[in-house]
């Protein structure tokens, strides 16, 4: 009974940790183009300017 009870807990343990690591794959993927784009615009500003 020990055995299965720290099994499970092994299991919920371990998808928590995945499911932490994918919404942060997801959080980079949108910080990584936020920054695209402040870039883009950064950009069009100089080249208007010129």
């Amino acid at each position: 009974m020990a055995r299965s009870h720290t099994l499970r807990a092994g299991t919920v343990v371990l998808t928590v940790f995945i499911g932490l690591l994918l919404a942060g794959c997801n959080t980079m993927e949108g910080l990584g183009k936020d920054i695209q784009e402040a870039g883009r615009v950064l950009e069009n500003t100089a080249d208007r300017d010129d």
